[in-house]
């Protein structure tokens, strides 16, 4: 059944989702915080808003955005290296007052699996999140202001290291040498099934539920970046062994894989 889905962020990811759901018969509002990214949205047929997010309040006419919707899916990146920096989850706040005095009731938020941390061993939706960088902390925190609202139906779904074109973190660790923990497995997922993914969310019943989306294969640092390092033409990185065990995690995708999701572009280029 059409939908009318608002896409807060449509940058890497919200922009090619925006066009599969267009695809799908879905009616498309995107925000982008940029004016020069309004015909871009108009070009592709979404029904554009410039919103922009801060920490004493909102840009735009987010009352407007907000009250057109079936469906919002939050797509904002915490980004806490510009300066000066700002709360993420102050911005997220703001967000939530502005959903509770509207009639939307259903969230998708897209996370990171950063707010797992530095734990060891298999991780999956049921392991506890123990953030320990900044942006973790924020986003677990965001998380939980739409989680433990008992009177919205929102999914959070904890993306890993995100690859499609023009994003591969090989072309950032070429030619470094000296890192650490070589023989720790990747946790990667590719655009496209990033897309797939909500798309079965928003087909789904996955009321107040935490997802983890990650592609089931997990070889070693090095073992990957080097062979997709030499694939590109690029320098290998130089890892070193083992340093301390700590952060050596798998994530699994549990609760999709019993859903039957089928993960469908590998991360092996």
């Amino acid at each position: 059944m059409s939908k009318r889905i608002g896409i807060l962020g449509c940058g890497w990811l919200g922009l090619p989702l925006a066009i599969s759901l267009l695809e799908d018969k879905h009616t498309i509002y995107g925000t982008t915080s940029s004016d020069s990214k309004i015909a871009i949205l108009e070009k592709h047929n979404i029904i554009p808003y410039l919103i922009v997010l801060n920490k004493i309040g909102i840009e735009g006419n987010i009352k407007k955005f907000l009250s057109e919707l079936d469906l919002l899916i939050i797509n904002v990146p915490p980004n806490l290296r510009s300066a000066p920096k700002e709360s993420f989850a102050e911005k997220m706040f703001h967000l939530h007052s502005e959903i509770k005095n509207s009639p939307l009731k259903r969230i998708i938020f897209i996370s990171s699996t950063s707010v797992y941390g530095n734990i060891n061993g298999i991780i999956t939706e049921d392991s506890p999140a123990l953030p320990n960088t900044e942006s973790g902390k924020q986003l677990l925190a965001s998380e939980n202001i739409f989680l433990k609202d008992g009177q919205l139906d929102t999914t959070v779904i904890r993306f890993g290291g995100l690859i499609g074109p023009k994003r591969h973190p090989v072309k950032f660790l070429s030619g470094k040498t000296d890192l650490g923990n070589g023989d720790d497995p990747i946790n990667l997922i590719h655009l496209n099934d990033c897309i797939g993914i909500i798309k079965t969310v928003i087909n789904g019943d996955y009321k107040n539920r935490i997802l983890n989306g990650v592609f089931p294969h997990h070889p070693k640092k090095e073992e990957y970046y080097t062979s997709e390092a030499i694939k590109r033409g690029l320098l290998p990185p130089i890892y070193t062994r083992n340093l301390n065990k700590i952060g050596n995690k798998t994530i699994e995708s549990r609760y999709l894989n019993v859903k039957t999701y089928q993960f469908n572009t590998s991360i092996v280029s």
